[in-house]
Order: C-alpha cells, then structure tokens, then sequence
C-alpha cells in the first residue's frame, strides 16, 4: 500500500502507473510548465522534475511508496535532482556545451500532429514569441551610448550561487543566472535606458515557422531549429525544439513504429459466409479485402495487409502492415424455428452424459465489475491489449486473405 501519494498528484499519475505512463505525464508537464514557456511557474517546475525523478527510479519509488518523502531524505537523496534543466536536457536529448561562447536556453514547444500527417508527411505553421535584438539602440539597451555599470547582485559575475535547506544535514547548492542583469553581469541607468527595450537589448516579437513532418516520424519526435533561440548580448542563441504530439485517430491505431491497427466488425452471417469490406486508408486509397465461402472468422481474429503499415522514417517506400482485427457481432437471440434450421448445417453438438439424479441451475448474466469490488479481479485481468489472455489469440500474427 503506497503511504503518500504527492509526486503522483504532481504528475497527475496514480500509484499505480507504468513506467511509461510516468514518462508521458512528464514529459508532457515539464513541456508546459518549463521557464522559458512559463517564468513564473518556476518552483511547480521544480517539483516536476522533483517528482519524476523519485518514481522514474525503481529504488526510490519502492521507498517512497513504503515510507514516503521523509524516506527519500533518509536514503541521502534531497528527493530532486541538483538542477531541474539537468533532468529535462538529459530526458528531451539536450545539451551543454563546456567549450565555446555562452550559449543561450533551448526553447521547447510541443506540436499536435494527426495520424495523417505523420503518415502522408505535412508542412505546418507554428506560431514563436522570439526575442530580438532591439534595432534602436542595436542591442545596448542605452539612448545615450554611456557604458553600463556593474551590477551590484552577482558583482559582475552574471551568476549567482543559491543554496536550499532540503532536510536535516542537506543542502542543495544552485548557480543561475542573475536575474537582475540577466546574466550580463551589468546594468544602465534608468536615464539612460532605450525607450524602445527598456534597457533590456532585446524586444519580444511573435514568428512563424514551418516545420516539416516527414513521413513515418513518430510521437515524441524532435524537429531542431538550430541557433533559432532567443538572442542575448555575448551569448550564442540557443535552440527552438519542436516535439511532436500524436494525436488520437477515429479509426486507426498506430501499435508500434511501422504497424497499424484497424478494427473491423462483422456480423455473424459475415464471419460464417465470407465478407468483402473497404478499408480507407491515411492517405485517401480504397483496399477492398474479403473471405472465400467456408472460409470462417472468429471474434478476436487477426489478419493483416503486408506494406499497408506506416512509412519507415527516411525511407518511406519500406511500410509496416496493417493489422486487422475482427469484432464478431452475434445477434442477442433465435427464434426456435431458425435455430432448428441452423443445427441442420451446424456441425452435429457433442452428446452429453447426464447422470439420473442432477442438481439443474439457471445462468444469469455475469458482471465482471462486481467481481472486481470484491478484490478477485486478477482472473479477469490476465488479457492482452487485442482482446485474448496472454499467450492466446491475442498474440500478433501475420496472415494473407
């Protein structure tokens, strides 16, 4: 039994979530709430990576499961990383670059892309606020040319060292920039401020870029704009990273990075007596599929179109499958005249012993829910993602109709 709950509200996950499931909430969360989206959503931030990086630990998480935060304090871990950005950088791939001018943040925006998209490729338009060295003053932020002075808070430095009391004997020691001189380490006088940035070299303006979705990229994927970051005095702009958002289809369902699933349903006449059926696809064409008569389709089958998948990623000729799997309706109930007439082609049913003396017991219809409240739900959980148990018809297999 998990004895606090904080991180996983933190990252909207219950206690019992996956791996992957704490990755999404993460990933999705640090995204919205980072500094350069959202200054002033700094400590919930924090907390984020905080939280992700306690539950994303196997280790940690046992221990915060069994004792809590004041657990995580007493194995020697403040319970959050030294530097938030170094959880974040580590996760979406970034860097820092040890050699070289100061570099500027990279900037991170999150873009939604539909199946069809990613399937066909697209050009969309994103909408940046960007900022820009102020054409007034050319980037010194003075009218009057007078050189700036030294500031006062980081004495020159451009960083101050910040250090946070995480627990009995813990400290955490952080540098930043100084929020002051924004890490220039001087300042202008008020007088002497340009009327247009205000003294701050740069002016904010809104921009446009395209990015371009190939084919076959995948949820999660990274479109990199190089050294189109925010401009700073003597810092060399960071990086605008695109990350690419799936969103849900109404009728496909992408199952791995090439194979796609397509849930078909049939009625019983169709399972029983062969079926022809169209199948758009993402991108616009007409696949006619279908079985031969005798030929019979079970609830929960699985047959698939070779090459009718989703696109390699720079290599779009070479496609994954199409899997299809089959929803058998069967019809609520016979009349007795029809189901006599049935049994005349149906295979013959097994005899069946009955013993003289039987206790005989209705059926009644079963709710899987109630049995669950009463904590046995481990029987009627044991099911694959396709509708059978695991290891049975569930498991994905390739077929041709």
């Amino acid at each position: 039994m998990v004895r606090e709950t904080g991180y996983y509200d933190i990252l909207g996950c219950s206690p019992s979530c996956t791996a992957d499931e704490l990755k999404k909430a993460y990933r999705k969360l640090a995204l919205k709430y980072h500094p350069d989206k959202n200054p002033n959503e700094g400590e919930r931030f924090k907390q984020i990576s905080q939280a992700y990086e306690v539950l994303s630990n196997p280790e940690k998480r046992r221990i915060y499961d069994q004792s809590g935060e004041q657990g995580i304090k007493e194995m020697g871990s403040g319970g959050g990383s030294h530097n938030p950005m170094d959880l974040f950088n580590m996760f979406f791939g970034g860097s820092s670059r040890s050699h070289g001018p100061k570099r500027g943040k990279d900037v991170f925006y999150q873009l939604g892309v539909t199946l069809e998209q990613l399937y066909n490729g697209a050009t969309k338009k994103l909408s940046v606020n960007k900022k820009k060295c102020c054409d007034k003053c050319n980037g010194t932020g003075s009218k009057t040319g007078n050189p700036p002075e030294k500031c006062v808070s980081c004495k020159g430095q451009g960083i101050v060292t910040k250090v946070e009391r995480l627990g009995p004997g813990f400290l955490q020691q952080s540098q930043e920039y100084c929020s002051d001189c924004e890490g220039k380490g001087e300042r202008i006088k008020a007088k002497d401020k340009c009327g247009q940035c205000n003294g701050q070299r740069y002016v904010s303006k809104s921009e446009i870029l395209e990015v371009h979705v190939d084919k076959g990229m995948v949820d999660g994927q990274k479109i990199t704009f190089s050294g189109e970051g925010d401009w700073s005095p003597n810092i060399e702009p960071g990086d605008i990273i695109v990350v690419l958002e799936e969103k849900a289809h109404t009728r496909f369902k992408r199952v791995s990075t090439l194979n796609l699933l397509y849930k078909l349903t049939l009625t019983l006449t169709e399972a029983l007596c062969s079926f022809q059926k169209v199948i758009t696809t993402l991108d616009d064409r007409q696949l006619l599929i279908s079985t031969i008569p005798g030929e019979v389709i079970k609830h929960g089958d699985l047959r698939c179109i070779v090459s009718e998948g989703m696109p390699t990623y720079k290599n779009p000729f070479e496609k994954g499958k199409m899997i299809i799997e089959f929803n058998v309706v069967f019809p609520d109930s016979l009349e007795a005249e029809t189901v006599a007439h049935l049994e005349r082609y149906l295979p013959a049913r097994p005899e069946e012993k009955i013993p003289d003396v039987i206790e005989e017991v209705s059926l009644i219809e079963f709710e899987p829910e109630r049995m669950r409240d009463r904590g046995d739900s481990e029987e009627y959980d044991d099911y694959s993602e396709y509708g059978g148990r695991a290891g049975g018809p569930g498991g994905m297999q390739c077929a041709t109709s």
